[in-house]
């Protein structure tokens, strides 16, 4: 089963893309190294204060899947620096 999920990011406070970035590569930096997804930005990329980001999790079961994939968004939210604008999840 593979769990795929879009999560949308306001960063209020970055004034540059260079302080955007730094924000964004420390989280997924953080997700990468805690739980089994892989995580990557997949729009916004030249926008300073708003990024979307792309997870996707594979296990033999969906409740596998998508309890890391849901793991890892908690973690993103959890984040003060951004606020989650949008969530969508999908199942394959």
């Amino acid at each position: 089963m593979i769990v795929y999920a879009e999560c949308s990011f306001f960063i209020p406070e970055a004034a540059s893309l260079k302080q955007k970035r730094s924000v964004l590569k420390r989280m997924t930096d953080r997700v990468k190294n805690s739980y089994n997804v892989s995580i990557a930005e997949i729009d916004h990329q030249n926008l300073w204060q708003r990024t979307t980001i792309a997870l996707v999790a594979t296990a033999s079961s969906k409740d596998a899947a998508e309890r890391e994939v849901r793991r890892a968004i908690r973690l993103l939210e959890s984040n003060p620096e951004w606020e989650m604008a949008n969530l969508m999840l999908d199942y394959y």
